[in-house]
């Protein structure tokens, strides 16, 4: 797919310290989501990628057009930041209105642009109250209100739903998928590994300002299918399930774990495996009470790619 957004060969350092190391990522259209913990470097990512920092060595480009000093990118970028920078005087809708405004709408097209934007993220009841009232759900919601006002191409979102209860966490999560469906595509970025999980499949790992991994979460486990996955098979004949597995060419290791009545089976084969426990459990007349594993989720692809 054509990248919407282009990173080459970007560097960014602040003295001493290196914000991004020679970064080259192509990003698609859709929702992408950019993950690593504090300090990876995803608001410089988005810093850049957003006009407000320049790169020290590198291209930014968005739609094949370079950022720097680019006023006209504007129109079609749209920024909820990780900080708050309110006029705590203002009410929400002024606040989303005003930056309507400055986007260059009329005074009538941007009342109307504020009013769909705060009714997009829930803060229709709330929009007429102070800022300085607002919870800190409240302010979240503005300012993706803020961010798609006046109706962006690509939207940027660093950490969008840090702070937010459960309720504001899962409109704002249907808010952003409904962004992607429309057309809109969309960067957001955590240190959460299940929001991104519940946002898409397609993600972007950075680790001290480096690009780890990049794609399909699929595709990113896949890098380390050279790695053991660890099973758990929890089961009341536990030791007789372990002298069968045994036997099979595709089992690294087996542990017991007496205390829970499992094991846990170590295999570079995971698919090869679970394709043929039923069958072997059935044959020798075991009852497995449960099968999971840790190592198939994005958090323990992240802490291995990281660690490597």
């Amino acid at each position: 797919m054509t990248p919407i957004i282009e990173f080459d060969g970007v560097s960014k350092w602040y003295g001493n310290v290196i914000g991004l190391n020679k970064l080259t990522l192509h990003v698609p259209a859709g929702v992408t989501g950019l993950l690593g913990p504090n300090g990876a470097g995803k608001s410089t990512l988005l810093q850049l990628a957003t006009g407000q920092l320049r790169p020290s060595q590198g291209a930014v480009r968005v739609f094949g057009q370079d950022v720097w000093d680019n006023p006209g990118l504007n129109h079609l970028i749209g920024l909820c930041p990780e900080q708050d920078a309110f006029y705590e005087w203002m009410t929400g809708h002024d606040f989303v209105r005003t930056c309507a405004r400055l986007s260059g709408m009329s005074r009538r097209d941007a009342t109307k642009a504020a009013n769909r934007a705060m009714e997009m993220v829930g803060m229709t009841e709330h929009m007429y109250r102070g800022v300085r009232g607002y919870s800190k759900g409240m302010r979240q919601r503005t300012k993706l209100a803020q961010a798609m006002v006046h109706n962006p191409r690509v939207l940027f979102l660093d950490e969008p739903l840090t702070g937010t209860d459960p309720v504001a966490r899962r409109d704002l999560i249907d808010v952003v998928r409904g962004l992607g469906a429309s057309g809109c595509s969309v960067v957001v970025s955590s240190h959460v590994l299940h929001e991104i999980q519940s946002l898409t499949p397609r993600i972007v790992l950075l680790h001290r300002g480096r690009l780890v991994a990049q794609g399909h979460v699929r595709e990113i486990r896949d890098l380390i299918d050279k790695h053991p996955h660890r099973i758990v098979l929890v089961c009341e004949q536990y030791r007789a399930l372990a002298a069968k597995l045994a036997t099979c060419a595709d089992v690294d290791g087996i542990k017991f774990i007496e205390r829970e009545s499992s094991l846990v089976v170590e295999t570079r084969q995971p698919d090869a495996f679970y394709a043929r426990l039923p069958e072997l459990a059935a044959t020798g007349g075991l009852s497995l009470r449960e099968v999971y594993s840790e190592d198939d989720n994005l958090e323990a692809v992240f802490k291995y790619l990281v660690n490597r």
